[in-house]
């Protein structure tokens, strides 16, 4: 985004959404008429992202409504969303590029055309073996195997590719291997809004790309109050086998955060409470350490304080952005947000975000 932009979105401002339908490399239609929707994104679930349409049945000389024509812009047979949230900057808007989304689902009444789309890793997910897959050559060509040619795999240049055990298979998952992989590898995976899918470390660090202040420009910080000892961990165990003599290997990491309510040694637990995790993808003491470490910093999306945060929209936010917060007792406490809720009409957008 601009800088201009940028400084338009940290108060109301006027906005639009363009959506575009393609299907095979092909266009279907360049300027979907959206009179409502929302983008919804969850970094704890498989398919982290999906995105709902309310299109009029009739505009701008279209029936959009798709009926049982696969080849219909709307219909769900291949077609894929790719979305934009345009800024009004004076004199026109600045389009920011909110990524493509596969249409799972159209229906229809007498005056509207209602649309459900999902992330590009549903075609991962979708995808099971149809026999048993033997995975071979390096973590990053099992990888290319595992998702391409549905997308488009791109590598961070600071992974350190690693050779892949003989004899290993899946049955079924296709998505559920490239998890492990990515465990395996210390890897995270999401798919960009050019529509590949990067593969880089996982990391809980970074710059804050914006600070937000409870009680300032309409923003709003509460801290979530479920609290729960179900699933619960403070060390994470990974385990593997030696390629070569088939002895076992393990890695053992603890949560040593001390502005963790988990913390190893705490009052959580005098003992350790561990969550284990076995792949034949690792094959030394090192590479089980290693991945321990960073499993421990991907479970915690799921298991930290979080705050809900309801601002005015910014459409250059995604999951896996840092802010910092001010507010319910934090100041400037960095925050990486988990999950989001932007409109895709004028309304408040909300965040999940969990404190570092």
């Amino acid at each position: 985004m601009s800088d201009l932009a940028l400084s338009i979105v940290q108060r109301s401002f006027t906005m639009a959404v363009r959506a575009e339908s393609w299907r095979g490399g092909e266009l279907l239609a360049a300027d979907i008429p959206v009179a409502d929707g929302s983008e919804d994104r969850d970094r704890s679930l498989n398919v982290p992202e999906r995105v709902t349409l309310t299109v009029p049945r009739r505009g701008r000389g279209v029936d959009w409504d798709p009926g049982a024509d696969p080849d219909h812009p709307l219909a769900a047979y291949g077609q894929q969303l790719r979305v934009s949230y345009g800024v009004d900057i004076g004199g026109g808007y600045e389009w920011i590029d909110r990524g493509w989304f596969l249409i799972t689902e159209t229906s229809s009444d007498s005056d509207t055309v209602s649309v459900t789309a999902q992330g590009l890793l549903t075609l991962i997910d979708e995808a099971k073996f149809v026999g048993p897959f033997q995975p071979s050559g390096s973590l990053a060509t099992t990888v290319r195997s595992l998702v391409e040619p549905a997308l488009t795999v791109t590598f961070d240049g600071t992974l350190v590719d690693q050779a892949v055990p003989v004899g290993m298979q899946w049955d079924t998952d296709r998505l559920g291997g490239l998890t492990e992989v990515l465990t395996a590898w210390s890897a995270d995976a999401h798919v960009l809004p050019d529509g590949t899918l990067l593969v880089e470390p996982l990391t809980d660090t970074g710059t804050p790309v914006l600070a937000l202040t409870d009680g300032t420009g309409g923003t709003v910080l509460r801290w979530q109050g479920a609290s729960t000892r179900d699933g619960a961990f403070n060390c994470v165990v990974c385990q593997g086998e030696d390629s070569t003599s088939g002895t076992p290997v393990q890695g053992v990491a603890y949560d040593l955060n001390s502005a963790s309510p988990y913390q190893y040694g705490g009052p959580f637990s005098p003992l350790p409470v561990p969550y284990t995790f076995s792949s034949p993808l690792m094959t030394t003491v090192s590479q089980c350490r290693k991945a321990a470490q960073t499993e421990i910093l991907r479970l915690r999306r799921t298991a930290s304080r979080r705050l809900t945060v309801t601002a005015v929209p910014h459409p250059g936010l995604m999951t896996g952005d840092i802010i910092a917060a001010t507010g319910k007792g934090l100041t400037n406490a960095p925050c990486m947000i988990e999950g989001l809720s932007l409109p895709y009409s004028p309304s408040e957008m909300s965040l999940t975000v969990r404190v570092l």
